[in-house]
């Protein structure tokens, strides 16, 4: 993590001291009054509900040796003394989101190690946990924590490596073009990873070529003695390594991928078991998590180890104990023996057609039950994403389907089309009337995929399954 005194942290951020010594140290950075510790830097940013000058004093009284703010010292007032006597130096910017962001070029300026940079439509986040899982077995490794994937959470994750860390993996998501140019210039990935390209924000980007343009951005930013991972079976895969200047490996099922899997068995709760093939060797891997689309998270991830120097042995250690991130294919059983698939984050077309086919894959003597809510940011493809949807919930196999919202209206449309019997279609227009649904409709055995876009808020309707009122 950065450590700086004052007058360092002053010039990377453009700022002036207002206040305190300048050659006080700070040994950490942070933005949440409520995780300051003695020695680190607090910044002040402001916030849709609040705004974290109100929490300066707070940062001050747990031993913030720097407050990094944007009001003048006529706004601060009394602060400024306060802060002087407690020994804290304080720095006042234009903008605080730019000082992080400032503060993490200047730090990823000094780092050694090896950045690994992660984006992809989907599965970035469960990718990202795997390649965590497998580098550690063997290096010293700081990722993103959660989905921290954006403009404060890129800089804050390079701001956690230090001089001892051998790999950063950092996860960069894509809000629209040139974003991840932005987040590649602040992390200078030394190794790209992108996992497919999907649909996911068609709406703002327009469509799925601009996507895959955007998504390339992260190889562009490679040095020419880097590395480049694709899929291998993506379609978009062969144009977008053009522009990669460092070497490009394909993993994925094909012959042609020099990282694959072969002799994929999936078990009765989903979880999938292959055996990874490479030029550095084979093992068998056992994945903790269900589906089948995991195969390619896990392939991902063993090719960025491969290169990396980790054995074949020790990817299958690290992928058979991954922890993966909430709400991404966790497996609940509810006190009255229902089985529950959380992987309400977010969704799109592909990810949702994926965990479909881990529902239907699950084993049970009762009931495979779809909840499904919309899928945000498809713009024009809006409609015919759902009820296409909707026509392969039965051709999977699936028995039930529940609806929740209006986009999704359409998905239990596209079932009952391709011949889902009326009884077992159930749309529903909120989250609430799905939870009645569903508290009617569960029995013993039955599981339940949960899913939609973060915006659906489903998370709910999995706590009201597994831990009813």
């Amino acid at each position: 993590m950065l450590t700086a005194d004052a007058m360092t942290i002053a010039s990377a951020v453009r700022g002036e001291i207002l206040a305190g010594p300048a050659d006080a140290v700070s040994t950490d950075i942070v933005v949440d009054s409520r995780v300051v510790v003695a020695g680190c830097a607090f910044v002040a940013l402001p916030g849709e509900h609040a705004d974290g000058h109100d929490f300066c004093r707070v940062a001050l009284e747990h031993g913030a040796r720097a407050l990094i703010v944007t009001r003048s010292a006529d706004e601060l007032g009394e602060l400024l003394g306060e802060a002087e006597a407690a020994g804290c130096a304080v720095i006042r910017v234009d903008d605080a989101a730019i000082a992080v962001r400032d503060l993490a070029s200047y730090h990823r300026s000094r780092l050694t190690c090896a950045v690994v940079g992660i984006t992809g439509s989907t599965g970035k986040t469960t990718t990202k946990d795997f390649v965590d899982a497998v580098l550690s077995t063997t290096l010293r490794v700081v990722s993103t924590e959660g989905n921290r994937n954006n403009e404060l959470g890129v800089p804050l994750t390079v701001l956690r490596a230090s001089a001892d860390t051998d790999v950063l993996v950092v996860e960069m998501g894509m809000r629209g073009v040139g974003q991840i140019a932005q987040l590649a210039a602040i992390a200078r990935p030394t190794v790209a990873l992108i996992t497919n390209v999907g649909t996911s924000h068609i709406e703002i980007v327009g469509s799925q070529d601009a996507i895959a343009q955007s998504k390339a951005e992260l190889l562009e930013a490679l040095p020419e003695n880097g590395a480049a991972f694709l899929n291998g079976d993506d379609a978009y895969s062969d144009r977008i390594a053009s522009m990669s200047p460092a070497k490009v490996t394909y993993y994925g099922l094909s012959t042609a991928c020099a990282v694959r899997a072969q002799d994929i068995k999936v078990d009765s709760e989903s979880k999938a078991s292959f055996a990874l093939v490479s030029p550095q060797g084979e093992a068998r891997v056992s994945l903790p998590v269900p589906g089948r689309h995991n195969v390619y998270n896990a392939l991902a991830a063993a090719a960025v180890a491969l290169h990396l120097g980790v054995t074949p042995e020790k990817i299958a250690e690290g992928l058979s104990s991954v922890t993966i991130t909430a709400m991404r294919m966790q497996v609940f059983t509810s006190a009255t023996g229902v089985t529950v698939i959380n992987d309400a984050y977010n969704a799109n077309p592909v990810s949702m057609r994926a965990a479909v086919a881990t529902l239907a894959e699950y084993g049970t003597e009762s009931r495979r039950i779809a909840v499904l809510g919309d899928m945000a940011e498809l713009g024009s493809l809006t409609e015919l994403a759902h009820f296409r949807l909707g026509e392969e919930v039965p051709r999977a196999g699936v028995d039930v389907l529940v609806t929740v919202g209006e986009r999704a209206r359409r998905g239990a449309e596209g079932a009952r089309a391709d011949g889902m019997a009326e009884a077992n279609v159930r749309p529903c227009a909120t989250v609430d009337e799905a939870v009645e649904v569903l508290d009617d409709l569960l029995v013993d055995g039955d599981v339940v995929l949960v899913k939609a876009s973060r915006v659906m808020g489903l998370e709910a309707v999995v706590d009201a399954i597994v831990s009813p009122r």
